[in-house]
């Protein structure tokens, strides 16, 4: 990793002092906290941009502003609300987002700013299990659980230094993956390394405020048990929201001990919203949107922006709404595309990478991508570890923007990949399939049963879309197969 990869950055993180501040809950003061909350709070405003360019907001005005509106109200019953809290804590704004993921995720920035994607939405059944799910990352932010992981982590260190490439394989590990997730690793850090007696405080935090707000916190056992039963029918490990959420023991079995306890204190809990939370998640997308991008016969088709390219052969391939990565199998190169906002034209962003000081210009032109302007710039560098590489840029005019496209293995290599690469950047194509550009994602819908019987014959016989079984959606609707649904029940399916 170089400065002449601009959009594979080596991230450093300066941590700051090791003052005393007070824990919001119990009110003392600790030194094992990485900032002050004020330092918190400009974190996770610093890192909130890049989640957002890295995972995308999931395009629904109503949807998003039921889950602020939800979330706020359970940010008042929070200790950051109640007297005695230190006046930053007090004035902390929460930001609540739904991310355009169909990962099944919700996580936590230092500083008030919570996410959950579009695919824990469609996995969630009712209001209240929304709350403590809200809840709970509430409780990560007022246990200020990242910035006691990143004490843990800076401890005896000064600094985070993360995303360089080294090693026998240059990209390793699963590359594509990786290089996408690069340039938030940094703020994940800060979130994703909780351990047991974190997530213990946030499970019982997620079921109080819940209470608190009325809501039947029993219900987040239903959907926690819902998360292993879709990392058992994956056959992974965990799912990563449970990956990114250790388990702190029998969480399900908790959460309903925890509330019935917080009854019986007199706090009830009437509410479960499962007829008002429903509507709001009819019609979201499911799985993958091909309108961001997708891969079809070895070509990389992209209906929103209105292209196309060929993906080598044996490459991998990982997308976002930001760019895409494709990486060899031996993880000795990849190519990257993106769109570049530094410059209105193809042969600006060329003349940029020529003029950059340390480079070596090995070859340059112009010519056309399937009868766009085109621009290319072939150079030689090294990486920060003195591995020397080879790199192709080429950028292409096309719909007002500049697409660029930066290929890079070890120098040694390019007479391998550097052909694919060059064919890949060439074969960029304006979209004009009607098919392709009309491509629309399956999207939760919502049915009722009209006799009662059991989840596999109500569905029995219905389309599916590739990929999604009887299980997956029996899974989806927190039943078992088997399990009996009476008259009028509402349930989701995909189409």
């Amino acid at each position: 990793m170089t400065r002449y990869l601009p959009h594979l950055v080596l991230v450093t993180v300066l941590l700051g002092g090791c003052a005393a501040s007070v824990n919001p809950i119990s009110g003392r003061r600790a030194f094992n906290y990485a900032w002050s909350p004020a330092e918190e709070i400009k974190v996770g405003g610093e890192a909130n941009p890049q989640i957002i360019a890295q995972y995308g907001l999931y395009d629904d005005p109503r949807l998003a502003a039921y889950v602020d509106s939800l979330g706020q109200a359970l940010v008042r019953h929070s200790h950051v609300r109640r007297d005695g809290v230190d006046p930053a804590f007090a004035a902390m704004e929460f930001h609540f987002q739904v991310l355009d993921s169909p990962v099944v995720n919700a996580f936590a920035l230092p500083g008030g700013y919570i996410y959950v994607t579009r695919g824990l939405m469609a996995h969630l059944e009712n209001e209240a299990q929304l709350a403590v799910v809200l809840g709970h990352e509430i409780g990560h932010v007022v246990g200020r659980h990242g910035s006691k992981a990143m004490w843990r982590q800076q401890f005896g260190t000064g600094a985070l230094l993360l995303g360089a490439i080294s090693g026998q394989a240059l990209l390793g590990g699963n590359a594509a993956e990786n290089i996408l997730n690069m340039g938030g690793t940094a703020t994940q850090l800060l979130f994703l390394k909780y351990g047991r007696g974190a997530e213990e405080e946030s499970d019982q935090l997620g079921v109080e405020y819940a209470a608190l707000a009325g809501y039947d916190a029993s219900q987040g056992a239903a959907f926690f048990r819902s998360l292993k039963r879709l990392s058992d029918k994956a056959g992974a490990d965990l799912p990563t929201l449970l990956s990114s959420h250790p388990d702190p023991g029998n969480r399900e079995a908790y959460m309903i001990e925890r509330s019935a306890a917080l009854e019986e204190r007199g706090i009830p809990q009437p509410r479960v919203g499962r007829e008002t939370y429903l509507p709001f998640v009819e019609g979201i997308v499911f799985g993958q949107d091909p309108r961001q991008g997708y891969v079809e016969a070895g070509t990389f088709h992209h209906p929103g922006l209105a292209f196309r390219f060929p993906v080598p052969a044996g490459f991998e391939v990982a997308s976002q709404p930001t760019q895409v990565v494709m990486a060899s199998e031996s993880q000795q190169a990849l190519i990257a595309m993106q769109i570049n906002d530094d410059y209105a034209r193809a042969r600006d962003a060329a003349e940029a990478i020529s003029s950059q000081e340390g480079v070596q210009v090995v070859e340059s032109g112009m010519g056309q991508a399937g009868g766009l302007p085109m621009q290319y710039v072939v150079i030689d560098a090294e990486s920060s570890d003195g591995q020397a590489l080879r790199l192709r840029y080429q950028f292409v005019d096309h719909a007002g923007m500049v697409f660029q496209f930066t290929g890079v293995s070890l120098r040694s290599a390019w007479s391998t990949y550097g052909p694919a690469m060059t064919a890949t950047m060439a074969g960029f194509r304006e979209e004009t399939d009607p098919a392709v550009l009309t491509k629309q994602p399956d999207r939760v819908v919502l049915a009722r049963v009209e006799a009662e019987q059991s989840f596999s014959a109500l569905v029995a016989g219905m389309p599916l879309p590739n990929g999604l079984d009887v299980l997956s959606l029996a899974i989806l609707n927190q039943v078992d197969p088997a399990e009996q649904l009476g008259e009028g029940r509402t349930y989701k399916l995909i189409r």
